[in-house]
C-alpha cells in the first residue's frame, strides 16, 4: 500500500566546511523550501584571500529541506565556517545521520578540522569538492591532505547547481546505507 502525503523516513544532515567553501550556497541551491540562513556582514576578520568579494558569513546555521523520492526527507543544517563560530558545531551535529564536508581545492587543509570533528562525533560523512574553477587537485592529493581512507566517498560538485547538490546528497545516503532513489538528478 502506497502512503500518500506521508514520508517514511527523515534524516538530519550536516553540511560542514571552512569559510567560503559553499555551505550556504549548497543549502540554498538544493532546498525545496525557502531556506533559513543567518548571514551577517563579515566583522572581526577578513575573508580568506581566495574569496575577496565575500562580504557576509554564516553566524549560526543554514537550514533547508529536500525530499528524495517518496520516502526520504533530508533536513539540512549548514554550519558556520569562521573559526570563532565553531563552538556551534557540536550542537548542530547532535542527532545527525551523516554529514557532507565541503572542500575548496584551493585550501584543502581547511577541511581537516571538520573531518576530525566528525570522526570524534562518530558521524559518517562524505567529502564533496566544490568546483570553484581553481586548480584541480587529484583525488589522491585531497585524500592525503585530509587523511581520508578509501571507504570515505569523495565527489566533485558545483554548489550553485541544484542537480549537482542533489547528487551529493544521494551519494551520502548511499554511503549511509539508506535506500536513496536513483532518480535523475
Amino acid at each position: 500500500m502506497k502512503r500518500t502525503g506521508a514520508h517514511l523516513g527523515a534524516a538530519k544532515i550536516a553540511v560542514v566546511g571552512g569559510c567560503g567553501t559553499g555551505r550556504t550556497t549548497m543549502v540554498r541551491s538544493v532546498s525545496e523550501i525557502r531556506p533559513l540562513h543567518t548571514e551577517e556582514a563579515i566583522s572581526g576578520g577578513t575573508p580568506p584571500a581566495r574569496t575577496p568579494g565575500k562580504t557576509a558569513t554564516t553566524v549560526a546555521l543554514d537550514f533547508g529541506r529536500i525530499t528524495l523520492g517518496d520516502d526520504l526527507v533530508l533536513y539540512l543544517f549548514g554550519t558556520p565556517g569562521q573559526e570563532r563560530f565553531r563552538f556551534l558545531w557540536d550542537r548542530l551535529l547532535d542527532g545527525t545521520s551523516g554529514a557532507v564536508v565541503l572542500v575548496d581545492t584551493r585550501a584543502v587543509g581547511e577541511a581537516r578540522d571538520a573531518v576530525e570533528l566528525l570522526r570524534r562525533h562518530g558521524t559518517p560523512f562524505i567529502v564533496a569538492v566544490n568546483d570553484f574553477g581553481g586548480p584541480f587537485r587529484a583525488e589522491e592529493e585531497i585524500r592525503r591532505g585530509l587523511s581520508l581512507p578509501e571507504d570515505v566517498p569523495l565527489v566533485e560538485f558545483d554548489a550553485r547547481d541544484h542537480s549537482s547538490c542533489k547528487f551529493v546528497l544521494i551519494a551520502l545516503m548511499e554511503h549511509l546505507g539508506t535506500a536513496a532513489p536513483h532518480s535523475a538528478v
